[in-house]
């Protein structure tokens, strides 16, 4: 059963030192409650330590800290850790630590389900159920890292938003979580080593631009040609390519930060000369780089990855054009945590 409580992770620094002043305590309790919650990630008010019994037990009455709980861990062979994760209404989604020698990454979730409907994603196949809390999205990367410690012996280093959902699609959550990961107060990351990957929002991607926001972007593209990414991406016939186009050179004359390409390439639907020379065209917009993402087959046989000849004429092609471009294996497969593959299949 809901708590009719509030929660009190949805209160500000300031309306906790205005709560405790109206109870006719002293303002700077609110400091440290915030300072429990956003730096120390307190999951229950006994662990307060700095505060009396009575305090404890009153904030109790009054508020609830409906943290997410890690409801199955899986481990990978090669390190990966996915969580499933229990929200306080007793809905799933899905987080995964993500290691390599030299960094641990965190992909985290911003909605239950997707609001989009891309045809290669387990994801897109769900039903979107809401959009996840600024506290919620803190907590996944908050366990990420305790994860990260524990079994890497070295903290959380990058945070990148391509789990379950459109970020986009829940922006003023997903910026006051990132709000509270880079602050002082909260857990002093830096917004350098954040990511947050978009299917393409021009709208909101302005919005960032305006916002002047100092994380990293990425862009699922998958084609450079209106008609074949409508086909595998139909919400691109409600945003297609030319105002996609018009918003990433409006964010890049705001930020001046080059945008990362994501693009995964599939046997019969984008490995011919017109899309390499379509994606050539399209990274000339403004500076980026290419991620060339291997496939994560989810059960749908139109889906099959490329040749390794089609992928390095695109490697070969992209780079004859002073185009940086990446390939990234895929980590996490054989327990489905890998891109594209969240689901939530337990």
């Amino acid at each position: 059963m809901k708590s009719s409580k509030k929660d009190i992770r949805a209160l500000s620094r300031e309306q906790l030192r205005s709560f405790f002043k109206e109870q006719g305590e002293k303002a700077f309790r609110g400091n440290q409650v915030y300072e429990w919650l956003w730096n120390k990630g307190a999951h229950s008010f006994e662990e307060m330590t700095n505060l009396s019994k009575d305090t404890r037990v009153f904030l109790n009455h009054h508020f609830v800290i409906n943290h997410i709980k890690v409801d199955q861990m899986q481990q990978s062979k090669d390190g990966t850790i996915k969580n499933a994760v229990k929200l306080h209404d007793d809905l799933i989604v899905e987080s995964v630590l993500i290691p390599t020698p030299t960094r641990t990454t965190a992909c985290v979730s911003s909605q239950v389900g997707c609001s989009l409907d891309c045809k290669f994603c387990a994801t897109a196949r769900l039903k979107r159920m809401r959009n996840l809390n600024a506290d919620e999205i803190f907590d996944q990367v908050l366990a990420i890292d305790k994860e990260s410690r524990l079994y890497h012996n070295r903290p959380l280093s990058n945070i990148v938003f391509m789990g379950m959902g459109e970020p986009l699609m829940n922006y003023p959550n997903v910026i006051k979580a990132i709000d509270k990961i880079t602050s002082e107060d909260g857990l002093g990351m830096a917004p350098r080593r954040i990511t947050v990957s978009t299917s393409g929002v021009p709208k909101m991607i302005k919005k960032m631009a305006d916002d002047e926001v100092r994380f990293n972007l990425a862009v699922s593209l998958h084609s450079a040609i209106d008609e074949v990414r409508t086909r595998i991406m139909p919400f691109n016939k409600t945003f297609p390519l030319q105002d996609l186009a018009e918003a990433l050179r409006y964010w890049y004359q705001k930020t001046k930060k080059r945008v990362t390409y994501e693009y995964v390439i599939w046997k019969g639907i984008n490995d011919q000369q017109k899309d390499i020379d379509a994606l050539i065209n399209f990274c000339h917009i403004i500076p980026c780089k290419v991620n060339l993402i291997e496939y994560n087959a989810i059960d749908d046989p139109s889906f099959i990855q490329a040749s390794e000849t089609s992928v390095q004429a695109y490697i070969r092609q992209l780079e004859s054009h002073h185009i940086v471009v990446n390939i990234r294996r895929s980590r996490g497969k054989d327990i489905d945590a890998a891109c594209g593959q969240l689901a939530n299949k337990g």
